[in-house]
């Protein structure tokens, strides 16, 4: 999707936005200058969206870079580089909503999975002061780690269901039941998720969850439909694969808490934009018989 695209929807967006958000305002008698800055919300939103989809690695050489250069014409009252990242956190509300409206529908068939968001390495975790208190140290496959979770939900479309932030140390299973109350059907996962008290209530809730087992388990008689897609996983695992190598939400160069939550949704926000997502291919007959 070009820039053009982007822009024309985030505007669409924030003109709704705007109105709304300032009837949730605190009101006060004091004084306080309401003037236009000279880049839109909706422009400010969209040149961070576009760094999510580029090649760059860093934010600073991809605003002098191409920014300021090449896009003087579409964005023609640029601000400095200091002064757009002081207005980076304005971005936090409005990123978080947009998201939530671009949400897909849920099918029937949704994957749940979580990834590791490392805000620096292990060795420097003494001296990280940025997320002192926020952040915390957690345990994956791959590692230990100091950081948040990412806990992602998509349908079998690749689109974005639900999502929830969390530190490195929560558990997985506890988001679950909050990020599932707007699906139906059955919802796949790994064995992370394997809780009876998790599966009994999601099942009251009219969802069905179905999870690998631990080596240690025994294998139980599973629909075929069920475990074709069970190893369809890896849908959710190419999503948090590109969230990660394209739209870079994990970076250890953060100075702010708040930016660092900034660029995980503008993340986000990219991969809503992008018009081929990973997805999977089911049949109608076999999506009628999982979904019964």
């Amino acid at each position: 999707m070009c820039h053009t695209e982007i822009f024309c929807k985030y505007d669409d967006f924030c003109k709704e936005f705007e109105v709304e958000w300032s009837k949730l305002l605190i009101t006060s008698n004091l004084k306080c200058r309401n003037r236009q800055g000279n880049l839109s919300l909706s422009e400010r939103m969209t040149i961070f969206t576009l760094f999510h989809q580029s090649d760059y690695r860093t934010f600073k050489h991809f605003y002098n870079s191409y920014v300021r250069k090449h896009l003087k014409k579409d964005f023609p009252r640029l601000i400095s580089y200091e002064r757009f990242v002081a207005l980076i956190p304005s971005m936090l509300i409005p990123m978080t909503v947009f998201i939530y409206s671009q949400k897909g529908k849920c099918t029937g068939i949704s994957y749940i999975d979580s990834t590791k968001l490392q805000v620096c390495a292990n060795i420097r975790i003494p001296r990280n002061k940025v997320f002192n208190g926020v952040a915390a140290r957690g345990k994956s496959s791959m590692g230990w780690f100091f950081g948040f979770k990412l806990h992602l939900m998509v349908n079998d479309k690749g689109e974005i269901l639900a999502f929830h932030i969390s530190a490195g140390n929560k558990d997985d299973r506890i988001p679950v039941e909050e990020m599932s109350k707007e699906i139906y059907g059955k919802l796949f996962g790994d064995r992370g998720y394997i809780s009876q008290k998790l599966f009994k209530n999601l099942m009251d809730k009219g969802v069905q969850l179905i999870t690998t087992i631990r080596n240690k388990m025994k294998n139980k008689l599973m629909n075929f439909a069920d475990k074709i897609l069970l190893r369809k996983r890896y849908i959710i695992e190419t999503i948090n694969d590109q969230l990660k190598n394209i739209s870079q939400i994990e970076h250890s160069r953060h100075r702010s808490f708040l930016n660092c939550m900034v660029n995980i949704l503008a993340g986000l926000a990219a991969y809503c934009f992008q018009k081929k997502k990973p997805s999977i291919r089911i049949k109608s007959n076999m999506l009628e018989q999982v979904i019964c």
